[in-house]
């Protein structure tokens, strides 16, 4: 199974996490690396079935770029020797047979729910971009490539599905990315590493623009004619998420074209960090068509729209192994900022020490909006990450502090989820302060938003949904992993059972309409690749050995693909 990279943007309607347009399966190339580059390859001598790659009826790498970078102007991969990262993950005691039994009993549950979605995709809805759970069909949200067939390659790997994993590779190696319903895309085994440079190349096209910046969509004729231009207002993710997979596509072939392309807009991050509305972070969206990364907006997330590009931040620093300075200084300046502006302790009952993260607005004057997202429960797992890494003790505090929020929200509604978009009532201080229920019942009155049913702390739940998510989870398996507290796994159990609860359908599970509610919400007929992709994959990997998909050994990039770190 390939070290996988498939990075499916979502549509700024559904606010799904990764959002650039034209990279619709942008990362994809990454779920074609040698099957001696994952967490459970076979050795060497190991039979399995030979692919037999089908080219593209567009052949992108006769295709010539109309803004060539000249030879001499590439900046070719970092030749620093590789440094000795700090360890990650924690030393695991000898657990009793119990506990490795009831982890084997949870993994197998874990695995049933997987082989029930993938069953159903594979009767219902094979080559299609997604299954509708409800109505037993498939639809194409992503140009009709099969996302979720690609985007789950490594889960079933990891699980051990080999048969399944061997058929839908081979499924992947037969895609034409020239042949599509749409005009444009949202941006060592040798037939999958073949296809995945067959896809780089196609996406290296939306950087040939007369800056070099990338395009909003790969709209395909204009690639080919050399009209493709980057937007003037775009939003900050779609320009700084991609650094990661082309960098792993750089390592594999040796072309230095896929990092030179990422590399250039690191260096417009690095020269705009510190003169930005908020100096450390950067603004939602970006001018891209003028090259100008700081002062298009006023308004500084960590959720849609901007998420991934901090999350890359660090992960760059880790897949490169402290070889580019650039990535350290850049996230080093980022994590304080977060810590100093951004993250917020809610009015809570019980006045547990929990925290969250809002929208920082730099107008005059400032001011925080107190807005949790779930996209947002990522950053609990990325600031105690970077912690562990760079040596900052208090920022693997704050993570964790951010994860038990995440945590507590899914516990304080009814159905055991938390919402897409929420407001909480804040402390004045991280250090917590008494409950005070006249102010909380003021606010949830004065709010539109407000509802009778909300708990207490809480201000709205805008967006009531759950979309089946991954991103508390995530969060909570990267805490385990470095710190070894079981309470991750336990919340990570609950968790699930919470999911299958009310998600569940004949034919797999299905996002669902109000946590809000008591009884069972009604469902929405969508179950978007990351449920396979990220999801299952990541309360498999919290019941697993911690050396399945070691975070010492691996980075996962953010549509959960595991890369291999490069060392020595």
């Amino acid at each position: 199974m390939p070290s996988a990279g498939f990075y499916i943007m979502h549509s700024l309607r559904s606010l799904r996490r990764r959002h650039w347009r034209w990279l619709v399966i942008a990362a994809l190339f990454f779920l074609f690396f040698l099957l001696l580059d994952t967490p459970f390859a076979p050795p060497p001598s190991a039979p399995h079935p030979t692919l037999n790659l089908v080219r593209s009826s567009y052949d992108w790498s006769k295709w010539q770029p109309h803004n060539p970078v000249p030879s001499e102007s590439l900046q070719p991969l970092p030749t620093a020797k590789p440094e000795k990262l700090a360890r990650i993950q924690h030393v695991p005691s000898r657990h009793p047979k119990f506990d490795i039994a009831v982890q084997g009993r949870r993994r197998a549950e874990i695995k049933r729910a997987m082989q029930k979605s993938w069953n159903s995709y594979r009767e219902f809805a094979w080559m299609r971009d997604e299954l509708t759970p409800l109505t037993g069909t498939g639809k194409d949200t992503f140009s009709g490539w099969a996302a979720t067939l690609v985007d789950a390659l490594d889960t079933l790997w990891i699980m051990g599905m080999k048969e399944e994993f061997h058929e839908a590779a081979q499924a992947a190696v037969t895609l034409d990315w020239d042949v599509t319903q749409d005009t444009a895309c949202n941006i060592k085994e040798p037939a999958l590493l073949a296809k995945a440079v067959e896809l780089g190349d196609m996406l290296y096209a939306g950087f040939d623009t007369p800056n070099h910046m990338p395009a909003p969509w790969l709209d395909f004729e204009k690639a080919k004619t050399g009209r493709l231009v980057p937007d003037d207002h775009q939003a900050a993710a779609s320009a700084a998420s991609l650094s990661m997979e082309f960098t792993r596509l750089a390592q594999l072939t040796g072309d230095n074209k896929y990092y030179d392309a990422v590399a250039r807009v690191t260096d417009k991050l690095f020269e705009s960090q510190n003169i930005t509305g908020l100096p450390g972070m950067w603004p939602t969206f970006f001018d891209l068509r003028n090259g100008i990364f700081h002062n298009h907006d006023n308004t500084f997330t960590l959720g849609a729209l901007s998420d991934s590009m901090y999350e890359y931040v660090l992960k760059m620093h880790l897949l490169l192994a402290a070889t580019e300075p650039k990535y350290e200084q850049l996230y080093r300046a980022t994590a304080d900022t977060i810590v100093e502006n951004l993250v917020f302790r809610p009015v809570i009952p019980d006045n547990l020490d929990i925290l969250f993260t809002g929208t920082y607005h730099a107008e005059d004057p400032a001011w925080l909006e107190t807005e949790g997202q779930h996209l947002a429960c990522f950053v609990g797992g990325m600031l105690a990450l970077g912690g562990r890494v760079l040596d900052i003790p208090g920022h693997v505090d704050i993570g964790a502090r951010l994860t038990n929020g995440c945590i507590w929200a899914y516990n304080a509604f009814p159905t055991g989820l938390a919402p897409e978009i929420f407001k909480l009532v804040p402390c004045e201080s991280l250090e917590g302060c008494e409950w005070d229920e006249q102010k909380w019942l003021e606010a949830v009155t004065n709010d539109e938003d407000g509802r009778d049913t909300l708990p207490k702390g809480f201000q709205n739940a805008r967006e009531p949904a759950y979309l089946l998510r991954p991103e508390a989870l995530e969060s909570a398996f990267i805490l385990y992993r470095i710190t070894g507290q079981e309470e991750y796994r336990e919340a990570a159990w609950e968790m699930f059972q919470s999911i299958q609860k009310v998600t569940e359908t004949e034919y797999g599970y299905a996002a669902i309409e109000d946590v809000t509610v008591t009884g069972k919400p009604e469902q929405r007929d969508s179950m978007e690749s990351f449920w396979m992709a990220e999801t299952l994959k990541y309360l498999y990997l919290i019941f697993s050995p911690t050396d399945v998909v070691s975070l010492d050994d691996y980075v996962l990039n953010t549509e959960a693909h595991p890369l291999r770190i490069h060392k020595q």
